[in-house]
């Protein structure tokens, strides 16, 4: 059975490994590469996902089918200048075998819980251009596109 869970301290070097196998997905996509140098995790990721389980202002949950964990997500509070309190979901990944049986939901779920247990006055989450399933991933889960960020490579 599909679930999830607020990740313990023995979940971590597992995040890990499902960060790495993140990365190896989304770089090659357009926007991947200036995702990794801006957005993604920060290195040392074990340190990074460890303070995001511990954090007052960050949750870190772990995705599982019979409590094998096969997937993470992430949020984080930003509060904004007129004090709104908005979430950010910036990861949700799941192994690729595991996807598609309700992890990534339970996923969701279990985030959007903890920003609406924090007080959140809005969610947003971050999917690249051009990976269409995670766009309509979020989409079918009563998200919908807010900003558009432009970019023009230089060099």
């Amino acid at each position: 059975m599909e679930g999830a869970r607020p990740a313990h301290p023995d979940d971590i070097e597992h995040v890990v490994k499902l960060a790495e196998q993140l990365r190896d997905e989304l770089v090659p996509m357009r926007g991947g590469e200036l995702w990794a140098a801006t957005l993604a995790a920060s290195e040392p990721l074990a340190d990074h996902y460890a303070a995001a389980a511990a954090g007052p202002d960050s949750a870190l949950v772990v995705g599982t089918i019979d409590d094998v964990v096969v997937g993470y997500g992430t949020a984080r509070i930003d509060v904004l200048r007129d004090g709104t309190r908005l979430a950010v979901i910036a990861e949700v990944f799941v192994e690729v075998e595991a996807r598609a049986v309700g992890v990534g939901e339970a996923l969701l779920d279990a985030l959007c819980t903890w920003c609406d247990a924090q007080r959140c006055d809005g969610i947003d989450a971050v999917a690249l251009p051009g990976h269409r399933a995670a766009k309509n991933f979020f989409e079918a889960h009563g998200f919908t596109a807010r900003l558009l960020t432009m970019h023009a490579k230089r060099r």
